[in-house]
């Protein structure tokens, strides 16, 4: 029979005093208080229970105190802690199991750093710390982003012989890339002597956080040299990898892969195989393992509507969205944000609004920062620039240099250069360092004809040392992915695709190619230096290695690390015509297929 926690509290009362010459009831009483802890749903029946240990004389009990110190550090809760806190404090002699519990607390609290300073402190007591205490501490240093307390940590790790023990490598290896530093994450590892399947799982996360897939994918084959059984955290982290770098043929690997080991019993793994197609270009799989899957929860829903919304299929987003709602899946706030996002690249200015107010005021999710961006970027696109900007300095937040950006976005298409003026202050208020703003404004400006203040902001660019990210095309063939920089067909070891390029674009100005040497906005150069410049694009590149090394007809998919450019579009366009191919270009934002001489976009992205 099940007795409820606050029912046996108000039991305690009617248990008499302790008879110090009755061990029988000792122990009975003891007994009894141990059970009840498990059963407390507040700390208010736990001070009970404490008060009452007081009453019996077993306040000084350490079993007794752990278990009330163990059950406040459980959830992090702060006023759970700072009562184990001052229970800690009570305590003459802790030992180091109480303050690891401690430790564990902290870590996962709003004020994770409070456990280095109780650590501290036991130092100062002659406590020896164990194995179960390092990884808690470092644990902390990585939710507080703390590098250099966590770099302390690991001398010390190593100072009691603790840095290569099974449960502190991993900590050590999350800390650091917590921290942004894979490099040292990668030389924990490198020290293992026999590393497990955990310690793969930490750094193949690592690398896809870092941006680092082709790392990500060489551990994952060392783990199958050795022979260590695979886990699903892995494949999570190996398809993650594979979505970085787009590579369809790979991901199909995967996936039977992921079949023959019996990962597909997972929704987070499906949901992934999800995620990976779409972003690999191919939306039919996508699909195709989204309506396989037996269960569905609101992340899986949300994945595919994200899947449609990039690709451009907002009808699709949008009738999915109403599908997941007639079959009681509650979405939330990466729910609303595919359908914002589907919107706004459609020009689905109402649509967007209804569906931001039915998110805030139906299912009460409150906005980030994210979702406004959205509603911004929609009334940017269609050219309500004045809207946008009423929009932005209204917001119940802090405006974001994103933000901002999301309307200097806008002016540019719209050529508003008084208006972008306006928001390129707002911008240099918040952040100088990113150079996609100097040269959209600086290219805006040369577009309108004041050459003198696009120099101006291309020398402001250069005397802050703000670098300009290279435009970074990728394709992968025959299971190989390849990689080109704008301006590589310049190279000598590229004078092959050098000249490919020079008679694809001799090709295409026969059926209406014109290039828009308006792009190119240095002063110095002649036409025909500006249009050699633009013919060298990344994605000209890879296209055209496409095309010379893939059979005829084969859809040509290529991965972009910034937004393609108008005539790297023009163009694009032109080549699905006059090879008679498909062509699949992922950049930074979202998918464009172009086919017979036509883009999926429709000229709007």
């Amino acid at each position: 029979m099940n007795v409820s926690c606050s029912s046996m509290v108000s039991n305690l009362n009617k248990i008499p005093p302790l008879n110090s010459e009755s061990p029988l009831q000792e122990n009975f009483s003891k007994g009894y208080l141990f059970s009840l802890i498990p059963k407390c749903k507040s700390l208010r029946e736990l001070k009970q229970i404490q008060a009452y240990s007081i009453k019996t004389q077993h306040q000084n009990d350490i079993f007794f105190v752990r278990k009330l110190i163990d059950f406040c550090t459980f959830e992090g809760n702060l006023a759970s802690l700072y009562y184990a806190n001052k229970l800690f404090d009570q305590i003459p002699d802790p030992d180091i199991v109480l303050f690891n519990l401690m430790a564990r607390g902290y870590a996962q609290s709003e004020i994770p750093l409070q456990s280095l300073v109780l650590f501290v402190h036991i130092l100062c007591l002659g406590l020896v710390p164990d194995y179960y205490t390092f990884p808690s501490l470092l644990k902390a240093c990585a939710n507080a982003n703390a590098l250099q307390e966590g770099k302390q940590l690991h001398s010390l790790a190593i100072k009691y012989g603790l840095n290569r023990d099974e449960f502190v490598c991993p900590a050590l290896m999350n800390m650091y890339i917590e921290n942004n530093e894979i490099g040292s994450a990668r030389r924990v590892f490198d020290g293992i002597s026999d590393p497990c399947v955990v310690n793969y799982n930490a750094l193949i996360m690592g690398y896809v956080r870092s941006s680092e897939p082709d790392e990500a994918l060489s551990l994952f084959r060392e783990l199958q040299a050795k022979k260590l059984n695979a886990t699903d955290v892995t494949v999570l982290g190996v398809i993650a990898a594979c979505s970085l770098l787009g590579a369809l043929k790979l991901g199909k690997w995967l996936h039977e892969y992921v079949n023959k080991n019996g990962f597909d019993r997972y929704v987070k793994v499906n949901t992934a195989l999800v995620d990976m197609y779409a972003k690999s270009g191919s939306l039919e799989d996508a699909l195709s393992v989204f309506r396989g899957m037996s269960f569905r929860d609101t992340q899986a829903w949300s994945t595919m509507i994200m899947a449609y919304a990039v690709h451009g299929c907002a009808v699709q987003a949008i009738s999915l969205f109403e599908e997941m709602r007639s079959c009681q899946v509650q979405p939330d706030g990466i729910t609303f944000l595919a359908l914002l996002y589907s919107c706004n690249h459609a020009g689905l200015v109402d649509e967007c609004f209804s569906y931001f107010h039915q998110m805030r005021d139906e299912y009460k999710i409150v906005p980030s920062i994210k979702h406004y961006g959205c509603v911004l970027d929609v009334l940017g696109r269609v050219g309500r620039l004045d809207e946008a900007y009423e929009f932005v300095k209204n917001l119940p937040i802090k405006p974001t240099p994103l933000l901002w950006r999301t309307l200097l976005a806008a002016c540019s298409i719209h050529g508003n250069i008084k208006l972008g003026e306006l928001v390129m202050e707002k911008i240099f208020k918040l952040e100088i360092s990113h150079s996609g703003d100097y040269v959209m404004f600086s290219n805006m400006c040369a577009r309108a004809g004041r050459w003198e203040d696009a120099k101006v902001y291309r020398r402001m660019m250069k005397d802050r040392v703000v670098a300009k990210v290279p435009g970074c095309s990728s394709i992968e063939l025959d299971n190989v992915v390849h990689e080109f920089f704008s301006g590589d067909g310049t190279k000598l070891e590229y004078r092959e695709l050098h000249q490919a390029v020079d008679k694809l674009m001799e090709k295409l100005k026969l059926v209406g190619y014109v290039p828009d040497t308006s792009l190119v906005v240095h002063l110095d150069m002649e036409d025909e230096e500006k249009e050699s410049t633009l013919r060298y694009h990344s994605e000209k590149l890879a296209i055209t290695f496409g095309l010379l090394n893939s059979p005829p007809g084969e859809t040509i998919r290529v991965v972009k690390n910034l937004r393609i450019c108008r005539d790297c579009h023009a163009a694009a366009k032109l080549i699905s015509l006059v090879s008679d191919r498909m062509i699949i270009l992922r950049d930074v934002q979202r998918f464009h297929h172009f086919k017979d001489g036509k883009c999926s976009c429709g000229d709007y992205w």
